[in-house]
């Protein structure tokens, strides 16, 4: 009897473990810590994220530009004067579709674009021209210089790297303390040796450049001795240098566009170039620099 009694009681116990660790294992189901996983199936479906918004907008509302002659159009249209209804940047021209116009409109163009280049201007000019610029609050801003740098008297009057460098930096450092999320496209500085190997085939093109035109690089056209062939290297070397420059700032800030080199790699004839001094871009080059832009923004990727 005493043995049976036993029995029973074991039984029991047995029976109140089982329905104990039941009663945990259901009671575990609900009480995950927050660092534990849920177990799959149960609790609520999580929500998907909200996709983020893309850094890079490839249809910016207002465009400013701020550069130097060749954004101002310069022997496009007349001989020595600026021509910014040309300007591949801002220009209302149907000849060029500018990247205002391509981007906004014509109307949109003509209401919220704004051109700030100088002719003549070098990189040591751009932070004053991008103080200017800010003003009207642009979401994007049009950048090309750096020809006017290499473009000097002799090779050793061009620009020096780090003062390009760092001359190219405040520029973007000014639209940083006044427009924190403007955005910015920037060209590479033109080729200038093919610009030479180019225009040099046209005999008035040649006499125009005798009047001061570039002299670093088209100085003595005709001469390929040694010490000529040396100054054009030079002058190259040093574009591709700024060009070096142009990129390397650029990657550093989120909201900056380089072309990768593609103003410098476009291998434009005669032309793309102004019939009145054979060194600025034609109405024709000016649309081939606006397509050039317009590309580069409006990329899903840079």
């Amino acid at each position: 009897m005493e043995q049976a009694t036993r029995r029973r009681t074991r039984r029991s116990r047995a029976v109140l473990a089982v329905v104990t660790a039941a009663a945990l294992g259901v009671a575990g189901c609900d009480a995950v810590g927050g660092d534990s996983p849920a177990p799959s199936g149960t609790g609520a479906r999580n929500s998907p994220s909200p996709k983020p918004t893309p850094v890079w907008d490839t249809s910016p509302e207002s465009v400013a530009a701020v550069g130097d002659s060749i954004t101002r159009g310069f022997d496009a249209c007349a001989v020595l004067t600026d021509c910014p209804e040309v300007s591949w940047a801002t220009g209302d021209s149907e000849k060029v579709d500018s990247l205002a116009v391509r981007l906004l409109g014509r109307a949109g163009a003509a209401e919220r674009s704004w051109n700030y280049a100088v002719t003549g201007a070098r990189m040591e000019d751009l932070p004053g021209q991008m103080a200017r610029a800010v003003r009207h609050g642009p979401e994007l801003v049009a950048v090309m210089a750096g020809a006017n740098d290499a473009c000097r008297a002799t090779t050793s009057a061009m620009t020096p790297v780090a003062d390009f460098r760092t001359d190219f930096e405040d520029a973007l450092r000014t639209l940083r303390e006044a427009l924190p999320k403007a955005q910015v496209y920037v060209a590479s500085v033109p080729d200038l040796k093919r610009l030479w190997s180019q225009g040099r085939t046209n005999e008035l093109g040649k006499q125009v450049w005798k009047l001061g035109t570039c002299p670093s690089m088209l100085g003595d056209a005709d001469a390929l001795d040694a010490a000529a062939t040396l100054r054009r290297e030079t002058v190259q070397n040093r574009v591709e240098d700024y060009n070096e420059v142009l990129e390397e700032v650029c990657a550093r800030d989120r909201r900056c566009r380089f072309d990768e080199g593609a103003v410098f790699e476009y291998r434009f004839g005669t032309e793309q170039l102004s019939r009145w001094d054979w060194f600025h871009p034609s109405v024709d080059g000016q649309a081939e620099l606006a397509e050039i832009a317009y590309r580069t923004v409006t990329a899903k990727r840079p």
